[in-house]
């Protein structure tokens, strides 16, 4: 193993360090060479959900993802984007699927206290979300794209929150 710092660390405590948290019950926290020096090539979401609660459409564009369920069952929907054909994988616990990099995926809870992993392939794991490109991509350029009203669809996407995660939002 190459070193890869001066002061190599070899634990860590992935409780400690939040990546997006909705609520007691909803939240991820990460491990990456950020939190563990020595991790190289590997990084992890620790995701816990309440049932019926989404990890919204995203994808990552650096990395492959392996989801494994700790515990509860979630389905692992995501998109062949060969066949540009949706696949849908209910999981409990002790199962995994595979996402490759860059396809476009979710996945919801269908019971409370789900705990559910991501581990990549990489240091730390980029991701696109489908609330930042239908919030941050201007409502013209949708309209004109699609044939849309531009004011219709600048009215639905208003109440999208950027950078949503987990849903659905709160009320």
């Amino acid at each position: 193993m190459k070193m890869i710092s001066n002061n190599p660390l070899y634990a860590a405590n992935v409780n400690t360090s939040p990546f997006f948290k909705k609520n007691d019950k909803n939240f991820i926290n990460i491990l990456s060479s950020k939190q563990l020096n020595t991790l190289d090539h590997l990084s992890m979401l620790d995701i816990f959900l309440s049932k019926d609660h989404i990890i919204e459409p995203h994808y990552h564009p650096n990395a492959s993802e392996l989801a494994y369920c700790v515990s509860g069952s979630a389905t692992i929907s995501m998109m062949n984007l060969d066949t540009k054909i949706f696949q849908h994988y209910k999981i409990v616990a002790g199962q995994v699927v595979n996402i490759p990099q860059g396809w476009w995926h979710y996945q919801i809870a269908h019971t409370d206290d789900t705990h559910l992993q991501g581990i990549f392939n990489v240091n730390t794991p980029e991701v696109v979300l489908g609330s930042d490109i239908l919030t941050a991509t201007p409502a013209d350029v949708f309209a004109y794209s699609y044939g849309l009203d531009e004011q219709q669809w600048a009215a639905n996407v208003k109440a999208i929150s950027p950078s949503q995660l987990i849903g659905p939002p709160t009320k």
